[in-house]
């Protein structure tokens, strides 16, 4: 067969390690392999469809049947190199696991390799699909991919490496083939186009690009239909019309009337050939395009929204909604979406909006007239309360630094007598040489506090002069007060005595010091009782009356 008459998927099959498209690393790795003569006994390779397995293993092999093998760079020239390309070489052995998936035929393929090539340094065998294998064919090939004879090399090749065992997978050395990116697939094709002498534009092969879905085999094959359907003259027209699919020039339409709310049925007519699910994958493409573009006309927020709606969509086509009903909706969700403002919009509005010059404007002077008579009002008031306060405030700071120094001193003085001050005893006020300070002492602090409080006293005189009086509250539900005032004598050399009036055991009114007189109603074991008293009570005459006799025995004496 001649080459014109070969499809392009075959006519430009790689036969070169730099031919093959988008597997840099594979084709360099397989490549120093073979200059440095590190071969592994069997390779696995694996990937998307169409994207260089099956012309990998035969570049492989060719390079090892070449008669400089191994070598990256077969000569073409030699015998072997020919009958390679050919697909006619005694030494290479291709089979198909898909057809030939039995333990029969991998046994016939075991009793091959027990005889040396006819030609070659190596005899190569290529298993295509080899996840087609059934279990004991797989158990069959084990033994011989794991210790084949030195002239027997393996190159098994799959879509499906999961599904291979993994004493398989830990016998071959595994290279994965990744999906060939879009630019690499169109500068193929503008490559071929260009030997071809065929005219096309761009954007069409950027169509059929995505229609192969980063298959070169399947992109390949639609450039050929495309060719013929075309006439040579590849277009965009063309290639949305043979592959079915929507027309950029009419998305461009139909964003244009969902951005400015426009009428969306003449759209969903000419929607109505087309599926709902395949009109949402080429609505998300198109805006994927325009997101890469950069285009003014869609923003963060809108692209966004629309994908966000697209989803709900497909939700619904799976629920096995209308598929006008869907279309429909997702149109008008969209013109919705457009007019939705994001929150900085709406300040921004609301900052730029202008006072309308139609309004009366004695409205406006009024209004000014009393805003600033109840500014002057306020200012007058605030001027009234900050010279009322100020002195107020003066002392109450001062008050407060010293009481705040008083137990400073405390805490140099002992730690655990100024956290039992600070955590009971609070400034209530300090005015003519009067310290009143609340109190709410109790158990050990208050224990505490009564032991150390001449030191107390001294700090007091040291912070606030030698004529004050210490008043301290009790701060209970009962409200008691509790009260210790220090009299200074005449000589201020001296320290004078202390006059402390204190109402000690207040918690416990009925200990030996408690006042009677303090008590409503005092309980009986809180009265002293005289010895007549008792005998004269009711229950006392009333034991009698149980406990004597009403006819008491007579006694008769002897005497």
């Amino acid at each position: 067969m001649s080459n014109e008459r070969q499809v392009l998927a075959l006519k430009y099959r790689p036969k070169r390690f730099e031919d093959l498209i988008g597997q840099d690393t594979i084709s360099t790795t397989l490549s120093l392999a073979l200059d440095t003569n590190r071969l592994s006994h069997a390779y696995l390779l694996s990937g998307l469809r169409g994207s260089g397995k099956t012309s990998t293993a035969r570049i492989m092999a060719k390079a090892l049947v070449c008669q400089n093998a191994p070598t990256s760079k077969p000569c073409e020239s030699c015998q072997s190199c020919q009958s390679a390309n050919e697909n006619r070489h005694l030494d290479i052995i291709e089979m198909d696991a898909a057809s030939n998936r039995g333990i029969d035929d991998i046994k016939d393929l075991i009793e091959q390799t027990k005889y040396k090539p006819t030609s070659a340094k190596y005899k190569v065998f290529i298993i295509d699909e080899v996840h087609m294998l059934t279990t004991q064919a797989f158990n069959a090939l084990l033994k011989t991919l794991e210790e084949p004879p030195d002239f027997v090399k393996f190159i098994l090749a799959t879509t499906d490496p999961l599904k291979l065992p993994a004493t398989i997978l830990s016998r071959t050395q595994h290279f994965r083939f990744k999906r060939i990116s879009d630019k690499n697939i169109i500068h193929h094709l503008s490559h071929i186009l260009n030997i071809e002498n065929i005219k096309f534009e761009k954007q069409a092969l950027e169509i059929l690009t995505r229609a192969g879905q980063g298959s070169l085999r399947d992109t390949l094959t639609l450039l050929d239909q495309a060719i013929i359907y075309s006439k040579s003259i590849i277009t965009i027209n063309t290639v949305t019309d043979m592959l079915g699919m929507i027309d950029p020039a009419f998305m461009d339409n139909l964003f244009d009337i969902v951005i400015k709310k426009g009428d969306i049925r003449p759209i969903v007519q000419s929607l109505e050939s087309y599926e709902v699910g395949q009109i949402l994958d080429e609505i998300s493409i198109y805006l994927k395009q325009k997101m890469l573009l950069n285009d003014i006309k869609f923003d963060l927020y809108i692209y966004d929204r629309f994908f966000k709606i697209i989803a709900d969509s497909k939700q619904l086509l799976l629920m096995n909604s209308d598929s006008g009903f869907v279309l429909i909706l997702t149109l008008s969700k969209m013109i919705e979406a457009v007019n939705l403002k994001t929150i900085d919009e709406i300040i921004n509005e609301v900052n730029t909006i202008e006072v309308d010059s139609s309004v009366n404007p004695e409205v406006y002077n009024l209004r000014e007239e009393i805003d600033n008579k109840n500014e002057a009002a306020n200012q007058q008031l605030q001027e009234h309360l900050i010279n009322s306060d100020i002195q107020v405030e003066q002392k109450t700071d001062n008050s407060e630094l010293l009481f705040k120094k008083l137990i400073e001193n405390i805490y140099n003085k002992s730690y655990d007598l100024g956290e039992c001050f600070e955590k009971s005893f609070a400034l209530s006020s300090y005015e003519d040489n009067i310290l009143k300070i609340n109190s709410t002492a109790s158990g050990d602090c208050k224990t505490l506090l009564y032991k150390n409080f001449t030191h107390i006293k001294d700090f007091v005189v040291e912070v606030f002069g030698i004529d004050t009086e210490i008043e301290f509250e009790k701060i209970e539900k009962e409200k008691q007060k509790e009260m210790a005032r220090i009299v200074q004598p005449s000589n201020s050399n001296e320290v004078g005595s202390m006059i402390e009036d204190i109402e000690l055991h207040e918690e416990n009114p009925s200990s030996c010091v408690a006042s009677m007189s303090a008590m409503k109603k005092p309980n009986l074991s809180q009265v002293e009782l005289n010895i007549d008293d008792v005998l004269n009570s009711k229950m006392t005459n009333t034991a009698i009356q149980l406990f004597q006799p009403k006819n008491p025995p007579k006694i008769k004496s002897k005497l």
